[in-house]
């Protein structure tokens, strides 16, 4: 395997072109449609909230030449002190919750870490297995808005990106960045279509909020892929209009 990655690698270099292995694709539509939009807005700051084992932080690196910092919001804290261990000086971690109130929240973590969540799983059945929590703990909680004046001192950014990925809190996390979240530049945000979680808000409600406070469609790219032919969810990716939208929904 690690010879056929180097061959892949050198192919990769040689063409400037990328060998995508079956059941990819869709990973690389997301990583093109980013390295192009942090090139376009020249974004200076990644806000990653909901990091899990640093899946994203590592792939806009690897994958889309993101050369920036990054903070890192991750609650678990055994995922939490992994990503610490792997920090360098432009990588901030931050084990704690965004939510619209700060203070202590029940978490509840998954078998499968990536479905841990504020939100109680729906029980689907494909989902069923993996978001079942094993253990619910106490978590400090903060908001996006104290997060962004803590950062905006510490590293003086002017072009941010927020990419959020939080089990059905995402609408949360935006709601609590208050004004600040207009001077995002963009965000990437997971829209649910058939709820995995109970009581979360749908793809339309979160879109109408993105476009209401100034914000347009860049792509939808894909998630949770795995569940052919029924679509669960998907990411969508926004840039920052000027001003803020007055006409509000999109539907």
């Amino acid at each position: 395997m690690r010879l056929k990655r180097q061959l892949a690698d050198l192919l990769e270099y040689t063409l400037d072109a990328r060998v995508v292995r079956r059941g990819t694709l869709p990973t690389l539509v997301e990583q093109e449609h980013l390295t192009r939009f942090f090139e376009h807005f020249e974004i200076d700051c990644v806000f990653d909230v909901g990091a899990n084992a640093g899946q994203y932080a590592d792939m806009i690196r690897t994958r889309c030449g993101y050369k920036g910092p990054v903070i890192s919001f991750e609650p678990v804290p055994d995922l939490a002190n992994s990503l610490r261990k792997r920090a360098n000086p432009t990588w901030f971690i931050e084990q704690t919750v965004l939510n619209e109130i700060a203070g202590p929240v029940d978490f509840n973590v998954a078998a499968d870490s990536q479905f841990s969540s504020m939100n109680r799983p729906a029980g689907h059945k494909p989902f069923e297995q993996p978001s079942a929590t094993v253990q619910t703990i106490k978590i400090p909680a903060s908001t996006l808005a104290d997060q962004f004046d803590k950062y905006l001192k510490l590293i003086g950014f002017k072009r941010p990106f927020l990419k959020m990925d939080t089990q059905g809190s995402d609408l949360a996390v935006a709601r609590s960045a208050g004004n600040r979240l207009q001077r995002f530049v963009g965000i990437q945000s997971e829209l649910s279509f058939d709820p995995i979680y109970k009581g979360i808000p749908t793809a339309m409600e979160a879109l109408n909020f993105y476009q209401s406070n100034g914000f347009a469609l860049s792509a939808f790219v894909p998630n949770n892929t795995g569940h052919f032919p029924h679509l669960f969810e998907i990411d969508c990716i926004l840039y920052r209009v000027c001003p803020p939208s007055p006409h509000g929904s999109i539907v």
